[in-house]
């Protein structure tokens, strides 16, 4: 069944929809956001204009044509998923399943890889945990040896992390499964690097990219698996992402978790009259194959919207811009005793600083006091976190830094 559309697909002209367009350091597009600095974008991003225009035009196309809405919006997630490829370095179209999620990536891969019982599957202590207890379960379920390693090394540049994780592979592994940027510090790891790692050993490479996918340049060429959400730092809404496969890894994966719409032309007996129902169909050699049922196609309209505005801006002005919020904050803040995490050097930066209080200041009550005073951060397993994205203005942090005074004050005092 053909999904050419004998007019553009909905959301082709977005940008001319909305009253601005994006631009770094403006709040245009989120006219009615309460706090007066966002820093939670590793988080969940509030909803643009450009996100509410695109669920709307969803919504609006539904109610007034319901099944006659459906081929056209088919048509939208092909365009969308050609620009997810876009912005991974080194991956086309057809390397992209839309997902739920990034858990749902992950957990597709986890159960699907063609493990061999006493694989071994090298995780990091300190990873979220949504790129840990897949990969437990499945090593329940197949019999796979997990293997720890810290992120000690990491970050100092020393390549003391390298290290320990060739370490590692030298033993054997199967799969090394890391998020490309780590939640607690804001540290980015060395992707290039690891993926050369595991192509030499034979290990295929897992990245988790939620935490970097929007803020930071992202290269697919020595991944083999990666998978990311949609409601962070993509800009868009909660419930969907996406999950791109390294073409040479499709036919040898195991489609355990396939349905109704991974086969091959699932639809078509929908269409075609009587006689085409079957059930022996072939399964889909490519990344598709893991979207096997319903799409949340206004859910993938949103995100569609958060990408009109990175595109629009491009990734690495946003790094740029992002950088220099942390410059200004991290100065700040060391100026007030806090410990700084970030990165000595670039290449291990992201989207988030995280940094520690001095120690008469409670976490909870420093994240308090700031959320009360309009500052929205996040304090993941200890640790402030500080998350601008390309709304946030350079101008706003002399402004949070006074809250910042404010708060410790009355902590002090109390």
């Amino acid at each position: 069944m053909s999904l050419q559309q004998p007019s553009p697909a909905p959301l082709h002209n977005l940008l001319s929809l909305l009253p601005d367009a994006p631009e770094l350091g403006s709040r245009a597009l989120f006219p009615t956001l309460q706090p007066s600095v966002y820093a939670n974008h590793a988080a969940v991003s509030p909803a643009s204009l450009a996100v509410q225009q695109a669920v709307s035009t969803y919504l609006s196309d539904s109610a007034q044509s319901g099944l006659g809405a459906v081929l056209p919006w088919m048509a939208q997630r092909e365009r969308l998923r050609a620009r997810l490829a876009a912005l991974l370095r080194g991956s086309t179209a057809a390397d992209i399943a839309l997902t739920a999620g990034t858990s749902a990536g992950i957990v597709d891969i986890a159960m699907c890889h063609p493990w061999k019982a006493g694989d071994r599957v090298i995780l990091f202590e300190g990873e979220f945990p949504a790129n840990v207890t897949p990969w437990l379960q499945a090593a329940q379920l197949y019999d796979l040896r997990p293997e720890w390693v810290s992120l000690t090394g990491f970050s100092g540049g020393s390549g003391d992390g390298l290290a320990a994780v060739e370490t590692a592979l030298k033993r054997g592994a199967a799969m090394v499964a890391v998020s490309a940027v780590q939640f607690q510090t804001g540290l980015r790891m060395p992707i290039g690097a690891l993926g050369g790692l595991c192509r030499r050993y034979g290990a295929a490479l897992f990245v988790d990219a939620i935490q970097a996918c929007g803020v930071v340049p992202v290269d697919v060429e020595l991944v083999d698996y990666l998978a990311c959400g949609g409601h962070k730092w993509m800009m868009g809404l909660e419930g969907v992402g996406f999950l791109y496969v390294d073409p040479t890894r499709v036919d040898a994966l195991r489609p355990r978790l396939a349905s109704w719409l991974s086969h091959e032309d699932g639809l078509g007996f929908l269409f075609e009259g009587r006689g085409h129902l079957r059930y022996d169909r072939a399964i889909r050699k490519r990344a598709d194959m893991f979207e096997s049922s319903a799409p949340q196609t206004a859910l993938f309209a949103g995100l569609d919207g958060g990408l009109t505005t990175l595109e629009h801006i491009g990734v690495e002005a946003i790094f740029a811009h992002v950088q220099q919020w942390h410059d200004l904050a991290e100065q700040g803040l060391r100026h007030r005793g806090f410990s700084s995490l970030r990165a000595p050097h670039i290449s291990g930066r992201s989207g988030s600083l995280c940094v520690e209080p001095p120690d008469d200041i409670p976490i909870t009550a420093l994240s308090a006091g700031l959320v009360e005073r309009g500052v929205s951060v996040a304090i993941p397993d200890g640790r402030l976190r500080l998350a601008p994205h390309w709304p946030n203005a350079l101008l706003e942090v002399d402004g949070m830094m006074e809250v910042v005074d404010a708060v410790v004050a009355s902590i002090r005092q109390s």
